[in-house]
């Protein structure tokens, strides 16, 4: 794990995926809880080893090599107990394109298994400080649907502010904003 990029949250790490990542990815993405709220996100095993292989550890590579200037490249990282390195979620950022304006948002993701310990707005944090600490990010966005209360939950912990609504594939959204101070 030492070759690979990490932030230190607390009882968590985020780092970036790795290809034995893929079975608790795919395990991760299959829980009703988590396809209902992100349904891109599901896929076979076999498509999720393709995507981590071949898209997400090389986006992670070219994002990480250009900081602080990222442009639109994407990072998404792993969000794994810093005890057992066991990975529980994952944490992201890229652009959203179906907001206007500058359009980077922060997404995020836990395992049922490990809600409502404080896991998720520690890596959302995380993940903020690094870009506003060593990006030229200087806004980041949210979009959360009305009903997943616990999304709704972190986000106003991280410090987001309620911008209005946004309709993305036929279903209004909540739109979240954080400017760096």
């Amino acid at each position: 794990m030492n070759d690979l990029f990490t932030i230190d949250c607390g009882e968590i790490l985020l780092r970036e995926f790795r290809i034995e990542d893929v079975d608790a990815i795919y395990e991760l993405t299959s829980q009703p809880e988590i396809y209902e709220f992100l349904p891109d996100w599901r896929s076979t095993r076999e498509q999720r080893l393709d995507w981590v292989t071949n898209y997400e550890i090389p986006d992670n590579k070219e994002f990480l090599a250009n900081v602080p200037s990222i442009g639109e490249r994407w990072l998404k990282l792993g969000i794994v107990l810093k005890e057992t390195d066991e990975f529980i979620g994952f944490c992201n950022t890229g652009i959203k394109e179906e907001l206007i304006g500058t359009n980077r948002e922060v997404a995020y993701s836990i395992s049922k298994h490990y809600r409502n310990k404080g896991y998720t707005t520690q890596a959302v944090k995380g993940l903020v400080n690094y870009l506003f600490e060593n990006t030229d990010v200087k806004q980041l966005n949210a979009v959360v649907l009305p009903r997943n209360a616990a999304s709704n939950k972190v986000i106003a912990k991280c410090g987001f502010h309620l911008r209005g609504n946004v309709e993305i594939e036929d279903q209004i959204h909540y739109h979240y904003m954080l400017v760096k101070k």
